[in-house]
């Protein structure tokens, strides 16, 4: 097979792996409102561990989700397709993606159609405003949305940012391409084997072991089953509080 042939053989095997893997996932209902401010800026931190979201490459095209979507933090980095419907007063037309970077926490003193939006079993995306606008008006404040999960598209590879201190790796990954989020990681020192990793809070991964001094390497599995495994990403000369790039799925 030429070099021509298997280039377009992979892409075609790709594109048939991605349109499988998020066949049957049709479109649901849920509403959406918006939080922070016209310029998203409050919608930094979350409980997905991202931090600042325009450094880390979110943008403004984010969204808190509810209990019943955000699956304890696991949904974190998915990402999702919706449009408003069934409202022509308010609804905009076209379709907006958003990643999920944030969770929505319920508010068992109001009810669930009356400021308890996030209440389970509630499906529900707070949205950063700007990305709010795209599909309703400013003054709708909530609106009934279609949505459903697609394929993660990310520029540059996935992303490794090592926190913590000896012997307690915390390992926060984003730019996660394809399914979004993450449901397992391991990691291999130059000197050890591979070994899981815990997830401790959002895509926040840990590690117990003693690994200064190492070449790290990470194998990263979405939700959907694809593994991509970034071989010695990071130096032996490696420092915490920083980041290094890998491969993308």
């Amino acid at each position: 097979m030429s070099h021509f042939a298997f280039v377009v053989f992979s892409i075609v095997a790709f594109l048939c792996y991605s349109a499988h893997a998020y066949a049957g996932q049709g479109w649901n209902d849920a509403h959406a409102t918006f939080y922070g401010g016209g310029d998203a800026s409050g919608t930094m931190g979350g409980a997905c561990g991202y931090g600042n979201l325009y450094s880390q490459g979110y943008g403004t095209n984010t969204a808190a989700l509810s209990t019943a979507l955000f699956n304890g933090g696991l949904s974190c980095g998915a990402c999702f397709e919706m449009r408003c419907v069934n409202d022509e007063k308010w609804c905009l037309p076209g379709s907006v993606v958003v990643t999920a970077t944030n969770f929505c926490p319920p508010n068992s003193g109001l009810p669930n159609n009356a400021g308890g939006w996030c209440n389970p079993p509630l499906r529900h995306f707070d949205l950063a405003q700007p990305v709010f606008q795209q599909i309703a008006h400013y003054s709708a404040g909530i609106v009934p949305v279609s949505f459903r999960r697609v394929p993660c598209q990310k520029k540059g590879g996935v992303r490794f940012t090592i926190n913590g201190h000896s012997y307690f790796n915390l390992v926060l990954i984003t730019n996660v391409g394809g399914a979004g989020d993450i449901h397992a990681v391991s990691i291999k020192g130059s000197k050890t084997g591979w070994q899981p990793m815990s997830r401790n809070w959002g895509q926040n991964w840990q590690s117990n072991n003693y690994l200064n001094g190492q070449a790290l390497s990470f194998k990263v599995t979405g939700s959907d089953g694809r593994t991509v495994t970034a071989l010695n990403v990071a130096p032996p000369s490696w420092s915490f509080g920083m980041t290094y790039n890998g491969p993308q799925f």
